[in-house]
């Protein structure tokens, strides 16, 4: 994994407004929900969510799809996952090195 990556999704993360946009369409599952129900749901306006929705896209935390004239918005559950395990996967790691760094 790439950390600079890693970093541009967690300083997306950073931001209460796409924090809860996220944690919206986390929420919503796979079928993810419709631009106006994410707008409804988190208070966030209109032109103000879709400058916050480019954004998660950029770090591909969020894709959107268009059926007709809907434009649905999903979270990326294997990019969070991958991410989620960047932090975990050293968790503890240097934890025998405890008696070393006391002497």
């Amino acid at each position: 994994m790439d950390p600079s990556q890693i970093a541009a999704r967690l300083e997306a993360l950073g931001n209460d407004t796409r924090l809860a946009i996220f944690r919206t369409l986390v929420r919503a599952g796979n079928e993810g929900l419709p631009v106006g129900t994410v707008q409804q749901r988190t208070g966030v306006p209109r032109s103000t969510l879709s400058h916050h929705l480019h954004k998660l896209i950029s770090v591909d935390l969020v894709r959107q799809r268009r059926e007709g004239t809907t434009l649905y918005c999903c979270a990326e559950y294997t990019v969070m996952d991958e991410t989620l395990g960047f932090l975990r996967a050293e968790c503890c790691a240097d934890l025998g090195d405890r008696d070393h760094d006391a002497a």
